[in-house]
């Protein structure tokens, strides 16, 4: 920690700390409710208030979650409230609602905090304020290598959620509530963050330092680690496929076996989940960027455009150009 850094919020201290959670339109319902909830069931756990929070909002009105849900605020921030810590969750469209105003806010605010935190695209707004530069920092695996390139400056990484000093910042719901419980147990004790868990019924807690997937598996790694492993290699290598004969090897089993385990769990062949697994990426790009469709064909695996527009015509009954136009 820098001299001049407050003191980090993630050690023993069972005195009350004040949070204050900006949320933005287009942010997922479950990143606020894995970023709050924890906290609810902590202060039950232990008989007391030791987390208070406020919801606000930039302009003091409620903001929509993609569910299409309000959720309700206490008012627009304001940067000079006395806060502990000041989380920012934002989803679709964060990254452009970075008005001079705001940053400056943020600016404001990050000055007074002991901790401020960047939940999923929430951290673009962060890294807009200019307070990510020579920090490490996360967003969501779908925004990383965009991300990188907005924020040069910034120990980008695709852990689930990372703290660097007094910056924090998650990936998505599952990590921020990861997060949640690495807070818990910093300051109140491991039994604590324990019987928060089993309140949820939680128990896939992860590393910070792992990796976000493209494809949660859930308990799917217990049951069969080749097929595990072999969707783990293809989303490894979007850019340039493997063959599934390479895939298998690296995996340790015959092309057959691999065949096979696929047909048994998923229902289709390796090489069409590895295809529509490429596809997806190449929607969300379509749909959520501005690159050129050449640069989307290249970084999901596709020879030249025109090989790309025929696979996704055919997987999505549209060309990608009329599918961005709407």
């Amino acid at each position: 920690m820098m001299k001049s850094e407050p003191q980090t919020i993630f050690q023993p201290d069972t005195r009350p700390l004040k949070l204050t959670f900006l949320i933005f339109t287009g942010s997922s319902i479950m990143c606020l409710a894995s970023a709050i909830d924890p906290l609810r069931a902590a202060n039950r756990i232990a008989g007391t208030r030791l987390f208070d929070w406020s919801i606000v909002s930039a302009d003091g009105e409620a903001p929509v979650t993609t569910a299409g849900l309000p959720v309700a605020v206490e008012g627009r921030f304001d940067p000079a409230a006395n806060a502990d810590v000041v989380v920012v969750i934002g989803g679709f469209g964060a990254r452009f609602q970075a008005s001079s105003t705001l940053v400056a806010a943020l600016r404001r605010a990050a000055g007074a905090a002991r901790a401020i935190g960047g939940v999923e695209a929430g951290t673009w707004l962060l890294g807009r304020a200019g307070l990510l530069e020579g920090r490490a920092a996360t967003t969501h695996w779908e925004d990383l290598e965009d991300f990188a390139v907005a924020f040069p400056e910034c120990d980008v990484r695709p852990d689930r959620y990372v703290i660097d000093g007094p910056i924090f910042t998650a990936g998505g719901a599952s990590p921020v509530f990861d997060l949640m419980l690495h807070l818990i147990r910093t300051r109140l004790g491991m039994a604590v963050a324990l019987d928060v868990a089993s309140v949820f019924i939680y128990d896939q807690t992860r590393a910070a330092t792992d990796a976000q997937p493209l494809v949660s598996l859930g308990r799917l790694d217990g049951y069969d680690p080749r097929l595990a492993q072999a969707i783990r290699l293809m989303e490894a290598h979007v850019e340039r496929p493997l063959t599934v004969a390479a895939i298998a090897r690296r995996a340790g089993v015959t092309a057959r076996t691999l065949e096979k385990v696929f047909a048994t769990a998923i229902g289709e062949t390796p090489g069409a989940y590895y295809l529509r697994l490429r596809l997806n990426a190449a929607r969300r790009l379509v749909l959520d960027t501005s690159e050129p469709m050449t640069d989307i064909a290249a970084r999901t695996g596709f020879s030249s455009a025109a090989a790309f527009s025929r696979a996704f015509s055919t997987a999505f009954g549209k060309a990608p150009s009329r599918m961005r136009a709407g």
